[in-house]
């Protein structure tokens, strides 16, 4: 399959104008290859790298980047002055094929931004999942950008050919959307949200009926908050990301830390981006509440409203409630131990196993994954893992940072600081 030079040419304007929406992780799906077809969707595809550490990719474009909107943070708001580019729906098939075939790609990211209106451009994006499911049997993995204000007819098109939806809220709050995108309003992303959630259900239920039922969205649904262009708190963040979570059925949530992209008085001035340390803080704390049992509550408030940016959420909310701990690894119950800094998931269940067979020493923490010079300072003395000095929770803070800076600071990583 032949790619025009000029499909080439808005591929360069197209991807680049995509980098900025980053809810494009594509776990959760399971789709099989049949008939011969191309392609299967399966755990850990995503445009980044997997928990295993394989690098994988997605073809991560923008349909157009004309736009109706002057969103003041998007590089595509219609007053901005940059090169324009539209693909039809052929090219972007004979892309999404072409670079597969290629092992380019395992997949397709595809965004857009608003021309005419909602409709109009939904439903070129559905046309695109529709051709490359039933023309060309493509069985790789599809995310689509469910497009506010587009029918609920064309969402659940959508919904039949897509692994996962996603409709981004931008701004975590009402206030800040306004203040820069006059023109949307929260209410026309939940509606969305609200009937993909009906939707997604209604076929899980009638396929354990019916076993002929297709997919819907197997991957579920997601969204992306911009972080950092309007002032909102860590605690209205997380609080709007635990909303979607709870009520929304939401399978992740992603934070975009803002990047000055033009000058508008409403906005940061140019040269001050968000620090990463403030997006791997929201992902720390998001993962701490969707898997390790964490309430929101618990680590932002009214009294600390922004997460610490020197040390991890796990890590503060432990300092803070020094009362919970000591804790003996030996006989405490698996929530509580994910809750030990040093600890993971995989760690916990590691410890719960392997305890019924013997008391388990400090080498065997260790083997185990344990960041044990972490957790040491929250294990009980009456296990053989205690200190037998008693340190405040400034000196613990202290010691932990001395350490964490020495030993990781050339590779440093959020998730190594969670465990």
């Amino acid at each position: 399959m032949k790619v025009s030079e000029r499909a080439f040419e808005k591929l360069e304007i197209l991807a680049d104008a995509a980098k900025y929406d980053v809810s494009c992780a594509s776990s959760g799906s399971k789709r099989q290859n049949k008939d011969k077809g191309l392609g299967n969707a399966s755990n850990g595809i995503c445009h980044a790298y997997t928990e295993d550490g394989r690098c994988v990719s997605l073809l991560k474009i923008l349909l157009t980047n004309h736009c109706i909107f002057d969103c003041a943070y998007c590089v595509s708001r219609k007053s901005n002055d940059i090169k324009r580019a539209a693909f039809t729906v052929e090219e972007v098939v004979d892309l999404t094929i072409s670079f597969y075939r290629r092992n380019y790609i395992e997949g397709l990211f595809l965004s857009s931004g608003i021309f005419y209106n909602a409709d109009y451009t939904m439903e070129r994006l559905v046309r695109i999942a529709k051709k490359l499911r039933l023309e060309e049997n493509f069985n790789g993995y599809i995310h689509l950008k469910a497009i506010p204000g587009a029918s609920e007819e064309l969402l659940k098109e959508a919904g039949l050919y897509a692994d996962r939806l996603s409709v981004n809220v931008e701004m975590p709050t009402e206030t800040g959307l306004k203040l820069v995108a006059p023109d949307k309003s929260h209410k026309d992303v939940i509606e969305p949200m609200k009937y993909l959630k009906k939707e997604i259900i209604g076929f899980k239920e009638e396929k354990k009926i019916i076993k002929s039922t297709p997919t819907f969205a197997p991957a579920g649904q997601s969204t992306q908050m911009v972080i950092g262009a309007t002032g909102e708190s860590d605690m209205e963040i997380l609080g709007m990301a635990n909303y979607f979570y709870k009520k929304m059925s939401l399978r992740r949530v992603y934070y975009s830390g803002y990047v000055p992209i033009s000058t508008d008085n409403r906005l940061p001035a140019i040269g001050t981006p968000v620090p990463m340390i403030r997006e791997n803080r929201l992902y720390q704390a998001d993962w701490l509440v969707r898997l390790y049992g964490f309430n929101v509550n618990e680590l932002v408030g009214f009294d600390l409203p922004n997460l610490d940016l020197e040390i991890d959420p796990k890590l503060g909310w432990a300092l803070r409630n020094l009362h919970q701990f000591p804790v003996d690894v030996n006989t405490a119950d698996l929530a509580l131990i994910k809750r030990i800094p040093g600890i993971g998931l995989l760690s916990a269940q590691k410890i719960i196993s392997a305890r019924k067979f013997k008391n388990l020493q400090p080498e065997d923490l260790q083997k185990m994954g344990v960041a044990y010079n972490r957790a040491k300072f929250f294990l009980a003395k009456s296990s053989p893992f205690a200190l037998h000095k008693d340190y405040t929770s400034e000196q613990i803070r202290q010691q932990i940072l001395t350490l964490q800076n020495s030993k990781y600071v050339a590779n440093f990583s959020p998730q190594m600081a969670l465990f």
